[in-house]
């Protein structure tokens, strides 16, 4: 599984979770495989401004199964629905926190 979390920087599991999903900068790419971390991985987000749809569709092709946020939008709810993508809300703090918090809530 690939988490995508919008990021305030490019610190990885050090970084914190940008509260306004569509302003993040980078997007903190988390690969779980039997509920542990294989690798982390920042990506700086390609748009300075955005469109609709942009950012649901640059972490699809970066092959995201989930993306935890503080908040976003009904509007990208809506794109992320329709490629698959699992979102979940709520989230706050240092990403290595929210990551041990979603595996936890999964178990």
């Amino acid at each position: 599984m690939r988490i995508a979390i919008p990021s305030t920087d490019d610190k990885g599991l050090e970084s914190y979770v940008e509260e306004h999903f569509g302003r993040a900068q980078f997007y903190t790419i988390v690969e779980i495989e039997d509920s542990e971390i294989k690798s982390v991985t920042s990506l700086k987000s390609p748009y300075v401004e955005h469109s609709p749809g942009d950012i649901p569709r640059f972490l699809k092709e970066n092959n995201v199964d989930v993306v935890l946020v503080n908040r976003i939008g009904s509007r990208a709810l809506t794109f992320f629905d329709s490629m698959g993508i699992q979102v979940f809300s709520g989230y706050s703090g240092k990403i290595r926190d929210v990551i041990r918090s979603f595996l936890a809530s999964q178990l």
